[in-house]
């Protein structure tokens, strides 16, 4: 069966960052379609002038399903032993709680620091309403690290509780956030996934810029 996942930016799109990495993390066979730069609903999804993104997109064979909650739970159906979801119904209760709270919250930090691969901001002022987005993120590291032991969020082997978080690890980095060292090992353990590597390196030699997120800090 055929499958294709649709992104927009590798450098800025941090739901599509999310998306790839579940298909990744399912062993899923994907060919990625990357969304045009002139599309409207591409740059708003970029510029955080949307609601609601319908990037990423995976069509699967008939199957197209965007949202990255609902690749990850379709992905579920589909690649049941690949564990996107924890095996424990506490925690993958536990885990599917995390998720939505970062797939529905945290938008000043997103605000704040909109994710940007290629650079870093060794001197960034974090203002105080994203202060306390991070401050949430890395309570929820914490519990979850000292629950089920590390070194990703449930356990030995991530699930899609790190593919939503990825993207907040990368941008604790670009704009040298300072973390307590649970939280600063597990963005470092993050940093260093092959996919994410994969996906950094990739977007570094992107040519596109958005000039609105290359703004100086």
């Amino acid at each position: 069966m055929t499958s294709t996942l649709t992104i927009s930016s590798k450098n800025y799109s941090s739901w599509s960052l999310r998306g790839w990495l579940l298909c990744k993390m399912a062993g899923l066979e994907f060919t990625e379609k990357v969304a045009s730069w002139d599309d409207p609903s591409t740059r708003a999804e970029l510029l955080l002038l949307s609601p609601s993104f319908l990037v990423p997109c995976l069509e699967h064979g008939p199957v197209k399903v965007w949202d990255t909650l609902a690749i990850a739970e379709y992905l579920h159906e589909v690649k049941p032993d690949a564990g996107l979801w924890p095996t424990d119904q506490a925690a993958r209760a536990h885990c599917r709680a995390v998720c939505g709270e970062m797939h529905s919250g945290f938008a000043n930090l997103r605000s704040a620091l909109p994710m940007n691969l290629k650079t870093r901001h060794a001197q960034f002022k974090v203002w105080a309403g994203a202060q306390a987005d991070i401050e949430r993120v890395t309570a929820i590291w914490r519990d979850c690290l000292q629950r089920y032991g590390g070194p990703y969020l449930f356990g030995k082997k991530p699930t899609a509780a790190d593919a939503m978080y990825a993207p907040v690890c990368t941008r604790f980095a670009t704009y040298n956030v300072k973390l307590d060292a649970a939280s600063a090992a597990y963005r470092d353990t993050m940093l260093k996934f092959p996919p994410l590597v994969e996906w950094t390196e990739a977007a570094k030699a992107e040519p596109e810029e958005v000039e609105e997120l290359d703004v100086e800090f």
